[in-house]
């Protein structure tokens, strides 16, 4: 079939209305169906507040883990077959839960819905284009879907394999994300801003059998060659069998013999695809994230412990009711773009916001334009975009109607006074609830925020404030002991597990166990630090490690230091973190250059292409100071806390130095930095 016409059968799969009377059924309809969903989208808007009250689930979760999540996960969940116990009495770092169930998350996303409303919308594209939404209904998603998932069957995809998604926000990647759900493969989407080495680094790591992806992207009115990229990344795969190339734009694209045009074969494909019924425990997806060394580790995700966390906290922070329009603005390469664009709002039923664009494009009322537009009910962003738009003020916001607006969210680090209050009051007009949400990809969704709570409960601005049902936070001093009573600050771990927490890293479970086990054994280490305050309310406090979060992406200092050691004239790096207005945090380099070497500034240009070749540009540091020598241990350790000292002026208050092997490097790296500040106007 001719592109064109493949062209022609996309839009109208996107716009085609559904016959009357006629409501399709895709696949066998599961043997247990819970007489009430509390998920399921129909549950009659119940508000932020469960049955019974939140003091009462969140006692009962505290107190028998094991019985809530069963009884939560009976009703909220579509099963093929009910498990027969809710979780093992294994350890921590090896829990199981709902053993024996068996479900297709697709169906708990899709089929459910199109049975009782095919016609409500389930996404809402808000392209780059301005003006340009494009509405999906689950009817279209599910079509979408099944012929996705049937093309990928005729390539050799089955149950188990891992594919590799690369594409730009939009229905067809959720499709994808989708489709590999149906079949049992195992989905890992790699953020369409990643270099062609981070993209190679992920497929070979997760052992992936087919990439999909676009020919291009479009962002912030930019063409984004996301095939090219693609193409050079799976030079150095030969795992890769087939490229599935879907057209964003009308420019073609160089196809080779395992370059697979994806619109035409979809339009080929039938509509329906029987989904495979799945373990509770089988893998979903991997999603790769940073670490304190300098590898990424491929986090897995299970099939039902984390959709049931993803859609019950997706309900009860953002208070998601019925006809609602949930706006998460964050991208499907990260863990956000999963649980509360994809997979919570869908297994609820809702209608989810797909955004395509940045915050300033075309100007920097995008946000607020495209909320008076949609009618858009929750949104949730990150501290970085509302740090940058309160820079551009207040008008920006005050030209558009954002009555809609009922809830506010904010995800990625943790949002500053001013950044809260500019959020709450100006955009949200001081009648929005404001939640301040603290999570991770290992944590599959949100553990601690001001809502959930009891009714009319006080929210304290740029605090996380309170646990999700089933997290039972505690605090550990430096010994590993847990600290009691309030008013106290240490290391955050979390006492129980819960069904939405990460499994593994791919092909390495003693990794994953050495991470977030090890340091205080018997409770997940999250690498985060945390202030419990006279009343009891959690306040994130930062990373523990060596890892930094910029604009709310975590980027292990060891990856950047790791792709600046390529450069032949620079023998030793060391990145730390340091506190940015707009990003929240930088990358700030110290490196050390070869002897008679005149330009470094040619120098510190190169290194930055090197970083942005290697990882993304947004891991660029911004700053790279030349110092003579780094500051190290007499065992050869680098002491990145006394660089962070020096960076964040604190160089009156250095602490000790009597493990160096020579303390004088302080005062030359010092100076140095002076003159940097002097002549950069720091």
């Amino acid at each position: 079939m001719a592109l064109a016409a493949a062209r022609v059968w996309a839009l109208r799969v996107l716009r085609s209305p559904l016959p009357p009377g006629r409501v399709p059924v895709h696949g066998p309809v599961p043997v247990a169906v819970a007489a009430r969903r509390c998920c399921s989208g129909d549950s009659g808007g119940a508000g932020a507040l469960p049955p019974g009250g939140y003091r009462l689930w969140q006692e009962r979760a505290a107190r028998d883990p094991a019985a809530f999540w069963a009884e939560v996960a009976r009703d909220a969940l579509r099963w093929d077959r009910p498990f027969h116990t809710a979780r093992d009495a294994g350890p921590p770092a090896a829990v199981r839960w709902f053993l024996g169930g068996r479900l297709n998350v697709s169906v708990n996303c899709l089929d459910q819905h199109v049975e009782k409303s095919p016609n409500r919308v389930a996404l809402i594209w808000e392209r780059d284009e301005p003006g340009t939404a494009v509405h999906v209904t689950y009817r279209e998603l599910l079509d979408l879907t099944c012929r996705l998932a049937n093309t990928l069957k005729k390539y050799g995809i089955q149950k188990g394999d891992r594919v590799a998604i690369y594409m730009s926000v939009s229905p067809l990647a959720v499709a994808a994300m989708l489709a590999c759900a149906r079949i049992g493969a195992v989905h890992t989407v790699v953020f369409a801003g990643f270099s062609a080495d981070s993209l190679a680094g992920r497929i070979v790591d997760s052992g992936c059998k087919a990439v999909i992806t676009y020919n291009q992207g479009i962002r912030g009115g930019r063409i984004i060659e996301l095939k090219m990229t693609v193409d050079e990344a799976v030079k150095s795969c030969p795992n890769i069998k087939h490229v599935f190339v879907a057209q964003r734009t009308d420019n073609k694209v160089q196809m080779s013999d395992h370059d697979i045009p994806l619109d035409e074969e979809m339009a080929k494909a039938a509509s329906v695809c029987v989904p495979e019924s799945m373990d509770s425990e089988d893998m979903l997806f991997m999603l790769y994230t940073s670490g304190s060394t300098g590898k990424p580790k491929g986090i897995v995700h299970s099939q039902a412990g984390y959709l049931l966390y993803a859609a019950l906290t997706h309900k009860y922070v953002f208070d998601y009711q019925q006809g609602d329009v949930f706006g998460c603005v964050a991208d499907i390469g990260w863990i956000t773009g999963h649980s509360y664009v994809v997979y919570g709002p869908l297994c609820n039923g809702a209608t989810s916001v797909l955004f395509e664009s940045t915050p300033v494009y075309p100007d920097p009322g995008r946000y607020w334009e495209m909320v008076e537009r949609l009618k858009i009910n929750q949104f949730y962003g990150a501290p970085t975009a509302i740090r940058l738009l309160l820079h551009y003020g207040e008008e920006w916001v005050k030209k558009y109607d954002r009555s809609s607006l009922k809830t506010l969210g904010s995800v990625g680090e943790p949002i500053n006074n001013e950044a809260w209050h500019w959020f709450y009051h100006v955009v949200g007009e001081g009648r929005c609830t404001l939640v301040d949400t603290w999570w991770q990809t290992e944590t599959g969704g949100i553990c601690i925020a001001p809502r959930p709570s009891e009714e009319q409960a006080e929210i304290v601005p740029a605090m996380a404030m309170r646990p999700f049902f089933g997290i039972v936070p505690v605090l550990m001093d430096e010994n590993g002991k847990v600290i009691e009573g309030n008013d106290v600050s240490g290391a955050l771990c979390i006492a129980h597990p819960w069904p939405g927490m990460a499994r593994t890293i791919y092909g390495d479970h003693q990794r994953f166990v050495d991470a977030y086990f090890k340091a205080y054994p018997g409770y997940y280490f999250t690498g985060d630090g945390a202030y419990r305050t006279k009343k009891g309310y959690y306040q994130i406090t930062g990373r523990m490690d060596d890892v930094i979060n910029i604009s709310g992406h975590r980027l292990g200092t060891a990856e950047i230091e790791d792709a600046m050691a390529d450069h032949p004239e620079v023998p030793e790096t060391a990145v730390i973190g340091y506190p940015h207005k707009i990003k929240g945090e930088g990358a700030f380099a110290f490196i050390v250059v070869k002897e008679q070497i005149d330009n470094t500034d040619r120098i510190k240009e190169e290194l930055k292409t090197i970083v942005a070749s290697k990882i993304a540009k947004y891991a660029v540091p911004d700053h790279i100071l030349v110092v003579k020598r780094l500051p190290k241990t007499r065992s050869g350790k680098i002491m990145r806390r006394l660089l962070r000292k020096v960076v964040t002026d604190q160089s009156s208050n250095i602490g000790d130095v009597t493990t160096l092997d020579d303390p004088s490097v302080i005062k030359e790296i010092l100076d140095a930095y002076q003159k940097y500040k002097e002549k950069n106007s720091l």
